[in-house]
């Protein structure tokens, strides 16, 4: 019997964000691609573990950055933003 890798709701490539700000990137992409909350996973400090929001038939994958981690998010590493 043949094993799917790629979960239900997904497509083959599936990008996750690491981003300053979780919660202003979802409501963004809810108004600029229309996209629907799927998952939020709340941490301590009013910070964001892990979201994913579906654009058209796109699942993507977001979490804020945690510095004390050393999980940054581009912007802070002097990338783009």
């Amino acid at each position: 019997m043949a094993v799917n890798s790629i979960p239900e709701g997904y497509s083959s490539v599936t990008p996750y964000l690491i981003v300053s700000d979780t919660a202003s990137a979802i409501t963004f992409y809810k108004k600029a691609f229309d996209a629907t909350e799927v998952m939020r996973i709340d941490g301590p400090h009013n910070k964001i573990w892990h979201a994913e929001i579906q654009i058209g038939n796109a699942r993507v994958m977001l979490a804020d950055e945690f510095i004390e981690m050393g999980i940054h998010c581009p912007k802070t590493l002097g990338g783009a933003g």
